[in-house]
């Protein structure tokens, strides 16, 4: 049964950040997904899921500004302190949340540094966050990103993170599927799932072109979700997308009782 869980850093954005967790419930949602909240906020968060009775499906690491293009930092020579201290709050939030995995994104490339130290320090990084998580119970997928929008980010195909993951060698680590990036990057959705669906441990949506909820452009989502149900995918489908009207009105692809577990025959996608 395919579950759907809500992106709270990029939807819901009609209220301040805190109110979104009871915005999701309100909304039917029992799981939700979001970016690092900021150690200021963290204690916030853990009293906002837990007295809304969700589930955290998924949280990235500190990525830096978002907003303002930053994507990680394990790639980066000056920021290495930075990052294994960060670790640890990362995975004693992850604990108090209930999440059982962490996204890791690796860092845009840097000028004046080599790219091959830039992977040696993922690598390392990976290696090192892994080995902590695993120790917590966590699992880390790391992500790739098309390039049109990320232009300087090193992991744009399947290949490129799966090729990462064999160096890496952690059973805990794995891949973060975002349909709509691998789409505008690679196509070949359904050929993905079927090849690496055991490598995928988180998967994310939104339509091509736009970045809008699914049925707003090329992709064939009604398809990719049964194929998942064939497929036995058993983790969650995270709503990664800008809406194109209202967060409240983009759901409505969804069935009424939806978000959480849902039949897929029930999606209102042609």
């Amino acid at each position: 049964m395919v579950q759907f869980d809500v992106n709270i850093s990029i939807l819901l954005k009609e209220v301040p950040f805190l109110e979104r967790f009871r915005r999701a419930a309100e909304l039917g949602f029992g799981a939700v997904e979001l970016w690092w909240p900021g150690d200021e906020q963290a204690d916030a968060v853990v009293r906002q899921v837990r007295e809304h009775g969700l589930q955290v499906a998924l949280m990235n690491f500190d990525a830096g500004d978002m907003a303002a293009g930053e994507r990680g930092f394990l790639n980066d020579p000056a920021q290495q302190e930075r990052f294994r201290e960060h670790v640890p709050r990362a995975l004693d939030l992850a604990r108090a949340l209930g999440c059982p995995r962490l996204n890791a994104l690796v860092g845009n490339r840097l000028a004046g540094v080599g790219e091959e130290e830039q992977r040696t320090l993922v690598y390392e990084n990976l290696v090192w966050a892994a080995d902590r998580a695993a120790r917590a119970g966590v699992e880390i997928v790391v992500e790739s990103l098309n390039s049109f929008e990320n232009p300087r980010y090193p992991l744009t195909t399947t290949a490129d993170v799966l090729d990462l993951l064999d160096r890496v060698n952690r059973p805990n680590v794995r891949y973060q599927y975002d349909i709509y990036h691998m789409q505008r990057m690679e196509g070949n959705i359904l050929a993905t799932l079927r090849k690496h669906l055991a490598r995928i441990g988180h998967i994310q949506v939104a339509d091509s072109p736009g970045r809008h909820e699914p049925g707003t452009g090329e992709l064939h989502y009604r398809h990719i979700l049964e194929e998942l149900e064939r497929l036995d995918y058993r983790l969650f489908v995270g709503l990664e997308y800008n809406p194109r009207t209202t967060s409240e009105e983009s759901f409505a692809w969804l069935p009424a009782e939806k978000k959480g577990s849902n039949s897929v025959s029930r999606l209102r996608l042609l």
